[in-house]
């Protein structure tokens, strides 16, 4: 599916891939290949704090869904939420007197996770309403983030409460159900009734469980971890927005034939080695950016426009068709031709 009419999906926490990345050595998945096919590398001691691609992390989650056909592996990777999960986050709310303290910390500082959503909290008479909102649009991978999400708000409260029995009174998801036969397992694990198909993404429950207290409140540590979170947000914005600049600027480039760091570099009012720099102290580099942009506009010329492969090639500064076809196949495990013969409604001849 082509991103490029999409906003761009941020970054995500080295700590939100490992949820995963665990969840999936249960089952005795080996994800070392998978990783590799979505530009991921956990191999060289990264800190949880650490920030991946976000395009990057969706697609390694497509992969997964893709190598287990499980249609509730969100549900389940919920199941192996821990404190590091939430990186400085999971550990100001292990800090807080209350339950309701620690879900006021969320939306402030949900972004150190990563940019998978938004999260909004509202009081109605005798209930509270968590909203979750899903920032990612592959319709693979949607689903499970959205459960993965909600799974793990609630097994993250009742071990902050050391209490395996706190459960909400309903959940509301947006998608559509796994199939009545796999309904149960939602039931079973959130103690509640769940509705699909629903308008919104949000956990209902009863306005008392604010009062809970929590099993290490430590006023003097959450204000420490607090400061730390505010540096690590404002470092966040900052990189973020690099990110988003460089993307644009090498999509423009190659919308015009051409792909050239010094030109991006002269864009953003600096030279290429100090763009290469700032890149790698966020984990990336123009060749993984110009990758993942060339991968977004192949998916859309194939898609939306009749251009000839040949043509799509050269446009995204392949030195020949046949570079692209490897490329492009390593990426999606298709050739361009059968990509273009499954997604797109505008036949081309190549």
């Amino acid at each position: 599916m082509s991103m490029t009419d999409t906003p761009p999906l941020g970054t995500a926490s080295i700590a939100a891939l490992r949820q995963y990345v665990r969840a999936a050595g249960h089952k005795g998945i080996d994800t070392t290949p998978l990783l590799t096919r979505a530009g991921l590398d956990l191999s060289s001691g990264h800190s949880d704090d650490e920030r991946i691609d976000g395009e990057r992390f969706q697609r390694f989650i497509r992969l997964l869904v893709e190598a287990t056909d499980n249609p509730i592996l969100g549900l389940e990777t919920g199941d192996f939420v821990q404190p590091g999960s939430y990186t400085v986050l999971g550990y100001i709310t292990m800090s807080c007197a209350t339950l309701g303290e620690a879900i006021q910390y969320i939306i402030p500082y949900e972004k150190l996770v990563g940019d998978m959503g938004l999260t909004r909290f509202l009081l109605d008479g005798d209930r509270m309403h968590l909203i979750w909102q899903c920032a990612y649009n592959d319709p693979w991978v949607r689903p499970q983030m959205i459960d993965n999400v909600i799974a793990s708000w609630i097994q993250y409260a009742r071990w902050l409460s050391d209490d395996a029995d706190t459960s909400p009174e309903a959940v509301h998801l947006e998608r559509r159900s796994p199939g009545a036969a796999l309904e149960s397992a939602y039931r079973e694990r959130w103690g509640c009734p769940v509705v699909f198909e629903a308008a919104d993404n949000r956990v209902i429950a009863s306005r008392t469980l604010l009062e809970r207290p929590l099993r290490q409140p430590d006023p003097g540590l959450r204000r420490t971890l607090e400061a730390h979170a505010r540096s690590q947000m404002a470092a966040i914005t900052a990189d973020t927005a690099l990110l988003t600049r460089v993307r644009e600027a090498i999509r423009q480039q190659l919308l015009q034939g051409v792909s050239r760091q010094d030109i991006v570099a002269g864009q953003l009012h600096m030279t290429a080695r100090t763009l290469q720099r700032k890149l790698s102290q966020e984990g990336s580099s123009y060749q993984s950016l110009l990758d993942e942009v060339r991968q977004s506009l192949a998916e859309d010329f194939l898609c939306h426009t009749r251009m000839a492969i040949p043509d799509i090639a050269l446009r995204l500064g392949f030195s020949e068709p046949a570079s692209f076809h490897r490329r492009f196949k390593r990426n999606t495990g298709v050739t361009p031709g059968d990509y273009r013969t499954t997604h797109s409604h505008t036949p081309a001849t190549d």
